[in-house]
């Protein structure tokens, strides 16, 4: 059974992390190679205001933003209405990091122990 597992630390890449010519990634890091595992994922991403984002994992920046495609909005409901959840299909977004509180991906079980191994 798939999990979902956290893996801020894994997304919040350190710029020693990447080399200085063109703002292109080390190739040959560890880390690199452990978010590249990540692309097309399904990528559950929470937000400071309360909303959540479920899509496949796109691509990260050296920043620490987020790219989700065919990504799906979450977001509660304060009216008394049948479903708690309202939901709104969005397509391509961009997650800010400063805006991030949580960030979950589905994986199985051994990729779980792998990811928690970056967190050192």
């Amino acid at each position: 059974m798939e999990q979902l597992v956290e893996s801020s630390s894994v997304l919040q890449l350190e710029d020693q992390h990447y080399s200085s010519q063109l703002g292109m990634p080390n190739r040959s890091s560890p880390f690199v190679g452990q978010v590249q595992k990540l692309l097309f994922r399904r990528m559950l991403v929470g937000v400071n205001d309360g909303r959540f984002f479920v899509g496949a994992f796109h691509c990260m920046d050296k920043q620490g933003n987020i790219i989700l495609q065919d990504a799906v909005e979450y977001r509660s409901t304060r009216r008394s209405s049948p479903s708690p959840m309202e939901q709104r299909c969005l397509g391509l977004i961009l997650i800010p990091s400063s805006c991030r509180s949580s960030c979950h991906v589905d994986c199985s079980l051994e990729e779980q122990l792998s990811l928690l191994s970056l967190q050192k």
